[in-house]
């Protein structure tokens, strides 16, 4: 998938090394809007991916990351077998400051303009009043409230996928899935992490918990009898899983150097800092690592689920198929000896293969 280190390129090489098919820069000075949509590939079916608001750096930084973000959604939605493209898209500021409804109304005539090539859903720093705002300009949007016939928070649908990856690896670890007596450090407790936390201490599972909000790391731990933790200290615990829940790049060469964990899976995009050096390390020390847009694939399910008309519990039970999606890919690293992220990229692009052929043939 994304293959090494980013350097500075031509908007146009950038195109062709990630092999998109349409980049739309989105301007509009009088609400301030600036953003940038990425669609990667429609194959499988039209580009899915939420918009996240950031207050990037520069406009490179933000192209860096849509480039990244949306491949990762082609490659998440081949995998668990959904009918969906890959695309995403970013929007530069701080969504603490920034946001209105002009803005983001403005960028849903941005995205009505794509006729349906790209439908968008919440990401970090946009939410479901956001999508609202977005729905009263275009159709192709998902994740607004379940009370004007939306999905909802998708939040509960991600963790439960995450928390089937987890319980995946520990069968192909140790012969078994039971969490009972397994001590577990999850890095970030939002909405998804709050979630997996409380799947996990139903399990019996001992649960390390550390963020960089102090006042809610306290709450949580007291919920459900989590132990908090110094948000740097989580790569020196001695445990058997670490779940990274927050933004990615958190396993790189000083923390897969520290780490002592058999395991890691978890919900972050874009975990491993360079995919190619940083899987070939895990492969090599022995640490099973879950590809993260393959367990956290829940959020685009039920993004999916909207669109396609399904209940909450058929969605949950998609979500449960990542159990056994999972358990394929690492059996491939397993018996190919390769990363499990290139395991991962191999079967999803074996299907867009198969599904461009069939297309092709009529």
């Amino acid at each position: 998938m994304i293959l090494s280190q980013f350097e500075e390129h031509s908007v146009f090489s950038q195109l062709d090394t990630f092999g998109h098919q349409k980049l739309v820069y989105c301007s509009d000075p009088g609400t301030g809007l600036k953003a940038i949509i990425a669609i990667h590939d429609t194959t499988l079916g039209p580009a899915l991916g939420g918009t996240r608001m950031w207050p990037y750096k520069s406009e490179s930084e933000a192209l860096h990351d849509v480039l990244r973000l949306s491949r990762s959604m082609t490659y998440k939605a081949a995998i668990t077998g959904l009918n969906l493209g890959g695309g995403k898209g970013v929007i530069i500021g701080d969504s603490r400051l920034h946001k209105s409804e002009a803005l983001m109304r403005r960028y849903g005539r941005f995205i009505e303009n794509l006729n349906g090539s790209f439908i968008t859903a919440e990401e970090v720093g946009t939410n479901p009043r956001d999508m609202e705002y977005i729905r009263m300009e275009t159709k192709y949007v998902t994740g607004v409230p379940e009370s004007i016939g939306g999905s909802g928070d998708p939040s509960p649908v991600t963790a439960r996928g995450v928390f089937m990856g987890i319980k995946a690896c520990l069968k192909e670890c140790f012969g078994n899935d039971s969490l009972a007596g397994k001590a577990i450090a999850v890095q970030g407790i939002g909405q998804v992490g709050e979630n997996l936390v409380s799947l996990l201490r139903n399990e019996n599972a001992k649960v390390y918990i550390s963020d960089i909000n102090e006042e809610r790391l306290a709450q949580i731990a007291q919920k459900y009898g989590a132990i908090a933790v110094a948000n740097n200290s989580v790569f020196d615990l001695d445990i058997d899983i670490y779940s990274p829940c927050a933004l990615g790049a958190t396993v790189n060469t000083e923390t897969i150097n520290r780490l002592k964990c058999s395991i890691i899976a978890g919900s972050a995009n874009n975990q491993l800092a360079d995919e190619v050096v940083h899987g070939k390390m895990l492969l090599e020390k022995g640490i099973m690592y879950a590809p993260d847009y393959l367990i956290n694939a829940g959020g685009l399910i039920n993004c999916y689920s909207e669109i396609a008309g399904f209940n909450k519990k058929k969605t949950f039970q998609m979500a449960e198929n990542i159990y056994e999606a999972t358990r394929k890919v690492l059996q491939k690293s397993k018996q190919e000896n390769i990363p499990a992220n290139e395991a991962a990229n191999k079967i999803a692009e074996k299907r867009i293969e198969d599904i461009r052929k069939i297309k092709a043939s009529y």
